[in-house]
């Protein structure tokens, strides 16, 4: 996807965002099951917040990110490593 606009200077990443603490899954009839699961293969041992997702989000939108294109940025706390 990244290919074809680089050549028009456009830059194309995409954020995979683990679990996340939201409303969604605050009122998840599973969320503590849930929670349990990923707790156990999350190594920064925490739920992700939407800042976390904000922050990545905001630096690929600005010039600080120019140089980068075509990457799949995971922000899941280190679960799918």
């Amino acid at each position: 996807m990244a290919r074809e606009p680089g050549a028009f200077n456009v830059n194309v990443n995409a954020v995979a965002p683990g679990l996340i603490e939201t409303a969604m899954l605050r009122e998840s009839s599973m969320r503590d099951k849930v929670v349990e699961m990923a707790m156990a293969e999350i190594d920064l041992k925490r739920l992700g917040q939407p800042e976390d997702l904000a922050n990545i989000i905001a630096f690929l939108a600005c010039d600080k990110s120019r140089h980068i294109t075509g990457e799949v940025i995971k922000v899941d706390g280190g679960h799918y490593i």
